[in-house]
């Protein structure tokens, strides 16, 4: 399905001005943290992601966009792990984790949310990120010690809690939380390893319209605080406009186009694959 055909515009967006002067040509000559070559993934007849060929540079904000079954959510299955390609390659950080499994790709330093919300919902805020902290840990395997002398990792999960704004609600069962919320307890558990690369899949998926810009903001901060790179399918056209070092647009399971948020708005094939309309920027 193609995204509506309406008047996309930013102008007026509680978030237009947060990211659209950020300096695009020091974070486009950083080192390249990603890249795929020719990556492919067929599943039957079906070819899912057809050949594409990204760099995502380190420090920016590089959005994934396109119609629904353009080959976003599998693309990022690819980069994490959770499927290996038919064909290509996965570089990270220079080196090749085409067949790398998930769970070395996360201990690699990638971090990897998804469209529904993955937590412990029996489990507090806090339980929650201290699991998430200590089993990328060298103490994971220790069953029979009390959580109580590990505490590193305790330091590291209250650290991480205030982070993501849940300190008043570090002791609240997960489940009860309202979905903002539980979205911003899975950024944490992401955030607890302290990777440096996080794939999130529709962060916003299913969160009602107020709370969208404060996510979004901490998604922000996050990155740029920490000097972390940041990927992200994202189909709600302000937040991806406002918040972008770059922008990829696939199609079909195929690169339609590649540039900065003024470039992808102009883009004549964008505009009738995905946009459906001109999008104003107020650059």
């Amino acid at each position: 399905m193609l995204a509506d055909r309406r008047q996309w515009t930013i102008v007026n967006h509680p978030l237009s001005t947060v990211n659209v002067h950020r300096k695009l040509e020091g974070a486009m000559d950083s080192e390249v943290v990603f890249e795929t070559i020719n990556l492919r993934k067929e599943f039957g007849a079906l070819v899912a992601v057809d050949d594409v060929n990204i760099k995502v540079h380190k420090n920016t904000l590089h959005a994934i966009i396109g119609p629904n079954g353009a080959g976003k959510t599998t693309f990022f299955n690819l980069l994490s792990g959770n499927i290996e390609p038919t064909a290509g390659k996965i570089i990270y950080k220079g080196r090749d984790i085409t067949h790398q499994p998930v769970h070395r790709t996360i201990h690699s330093g990638i971090g990897r949310s998804f469209q529904i919300t993955n937590i412990f919902p029996n489990l507090t805020v806090f339980e929650n990120i201290r699991l998430a902290a200590q089993a990328m840990g060298k103490d994971s395997f220790k069953f029979w010690q009390a959580a109580s002398h590990f505490k590193r990792y305790e330091e590291r999960t209250w650290e991480v809690i205030g982070t993501v704004g849940l300190k008043e609600r570090a002791y609240t069962l997960a489940r009860t939380l309202p979905h903002g919320d539980q979205r911003k307890l899975e950024l944490g558990m992401i955030l607890a390893p302290d990777p440096e690369v996080l794939l999130l899949d529709e962060p916003t998926a299913g969160m009602a319209a107020e709370q969208v810009p404060e996510l979004i903001a901490l998604i922000q901060q996050i990155q740029q605080a920490g000097s972390k790179t940041v990927m992200l399918v994202e189909h709600n056209m302000n937040v991806v406009m406002s918040v972008s070092d770059m922008i990829t647009v696939m199609h079909q399971g195929a690169v339609l186009a590649e540039g900065t948020p003024a470039e992808i708005a102009a883009d004549k094939d964008v505009q009738t694959a995905y946009l459906g309309g001109l999008y104003e920027l107020n650059m």
